[in-house]
This record gives C-alpha cells, sequence and structure tokens, in this order.
C-alpha cells in the first residue's frame, strides 16, 4: 500500500492539530510551515478535511484550523479512504474499486493480497488519530527490524 502525497500531508496536519486539540487555531501559513508542505497545496487539503468535517476553519486575525470532531472519532481508515479511494493492494481483492481480472478463478496469490488487504485495512480502522498520537515516531533502526534483505519493502 502506498498512500499519495495529499493523504501524507493531510494527516501531517490533522496530526499537528491533535497535538493542539481544544486550544487557539493555528494558521495555514503554521500549518505549513511546521509541517513542511507547499501552503497552496495545503490549502486545497484544508478545504478536503473541512468538506468532512474533520477540522473547522476560524476566521479573523487569530483565526485558522482546528479539529472538528474529536481525535478519537476519526481513524487513519478514514483518511487514507477519502484521498486515496482503496486500501486494497490490488484491484480484484478491493471493496470500493474492485476490477474483474481474467485469472480470478485460478488465481492462487490473491488470496495472500485479501489478506493483506483485511489485515491493513483493520489496522488502518482501529487508528484512531488520538491512539496514534500517543505514540513515538518510528526510528530508522526499528523500520528495518525483522526483514533480513527486504529490500522493496
Amino acid at each position: 500500500m502506498r498512500v499519495s502525497k495529499r493523504t501524507d500531508y493531510a494527516l501531517r496536519a490533522l496530526f499537528t492539530l491533535v497535538d493542539h486539540y481544544g486550544g487557539v487555531p493555528i494558521p495555514i501559513r503554521e500549518l505549513a510551515r511546521r509541517n513542511d508542505v507547499p501552503k497552496r497545496f495545503l490549502e486545497q487539503i484544508m478545504l478536503d478535511l473541512k468538506t468532512q468535517g474533520w477540522v473547522e476553519s476560524v476566521a479573523g486575525v487569530r483565526g485558522g484550523y482546528v479539529l472538528g470532531r474529536s481525535p478519537k472519532d476519526i481513524t487513519m481508515g478514514d483518511v487514507v479512504r477519502y484521498f486515496d479511494g482503496i486500501l486494497a493492494p490490488i484491484h480484484c481483492v478491493s471493496v470500493t474499486d474492485y476490477k474483474r481480472c481474467s485469472q480470478e478463478s485460478v488465481c492462487r496469490f490473491r488470496r495472500v493480497f485479501f489478506d493483506a488487504r483485511n489485515f491493513v485495512a483493520g489496522i488502518m480502522d482501529r487508528a484512531t488519530l488520538a491512539e496514534v498520537a500517543k505514540g513515538l515516531p518510528l526510528t530508522k533502526r526499528e523500520s528495518s527490524i525483522g526483514f533480513v534483505g527486504g529490500e522493496g519493502i
């Protein structure tokens, strides 16, 4: 599974707002700076997040953005599906973007992708912004543990 820049940037902004949940609004310029996101691109993303009710905008000199819902009510699965559409690694196991494959009736590896889809979807749908925000960033060392010769992972 790969996520788009749009999803990546949306999650960055959302987690910044989670860190300031219940506090003062954060201006778009500050959100862009803190998350190393082009301001114009972030403006479009914030409109999408606002449409979903995940953020609210506050007008005025001290305005900006705040979360529109509690961080426990937004999952990473919600965000990824909204921006990228699917969590499935291939179309023939997707629920929302299914496309028939001529080899479905004889394909032996499709089940592995099906299991991967279900595993990833389960993790993403349980990963609320509130829970994820409690965690620590993944270190470079951790990201390679358990994969000997894991090129391409």
